[in-house]
């Protein structure tokens, strides 16, 4: 009888209920993955707040960069405009300030003119007139190195834009609209016509 009760009570024995604590440990764990799910959580929600923030500061650095690089173009346009104005006005200048000196030079050229036109041929060769010759061939030779040249008249078709016409005449040698006889001669300045010939035309 006592094998049989061997043998029964391994069977009827029941397992060991578990203590407080040990039923108490699966919560405890959940409330902890529970609670580092919300921190890690909350870091991820703080890393995309800072990614956010980052993104932000970058886009107004990035929209002020581009407001200084076209602020700086604009500047530089001007700037090229302003001396592109200032070289055209100092050209301007230059040029008014230029054709005023030869407009008053051109009445001494015409006075050398008619003082060598009028020596007699017989003192073609005196001091007085070599000295007036190299004087008028000085001064002819400055006003072209700058840019001053007679016009053609003389056997040229009358053309308004260099001619000034103030009378008619006859002339077996020229055709009709042909300048005969020059009277006052003409000069340009590059290629603007600072004074018109004054000439005589062909009827």
């Amino acid at each position: 009888m006592e094998e049989e009760k061997k043998d029964i009570n391994p069977e009827m024995q029941q397992e060991p209920e578990k203590t407080a604590e040990e039923t108490e440990q699966p919560e405890e764990a959940k409330e902890a993955e529970a609670s580092g799910a919300e921190e890690a959580s909350e870091d991820d929600k703080a890393s995309l707040k800072d990614k956010k923030k980052k993104k932000e500061k970058k886009d107004k650095r990035d929209e002020r960069i581009a407001e200084l690089e076209d602020k700086v173009k604009r500047q530089l346009a001007e700037f090229e405009n302003f001396r592109n104005r200032s070289e055209k006005e100092k050209a301007s200048m230059y040029e008014m300030g230029a054709r005023s000196v030869i407009e008053k030079m051109l009445p001494v050229i015409d006075n050398f003119e008619r003082g060598l036109a009028a020596i007699p041929e017989d003192e073609q060769d005196s001091a007085l007139a070599t000295g007036m010759q190299m004087i008028y061939k000085q001064l002819s030779g400055e006003l072209e190195a700058i840019g001053v040249k007679p016009i053609e008249a003389l056997g040229k078709e009358f053309d308004p834009n260099f001619h000034n016409a103030v009378m008619q005449t006859e002339s077996n040698e020229y055709d009709s609209g042909v300048v005969a006889q020059e009277l006052q001669k003409g000069y340009m300045y590059h290629d603007t016509v600072i004074r018109h010939s004054m000439v005589s035309v062909v009827q």
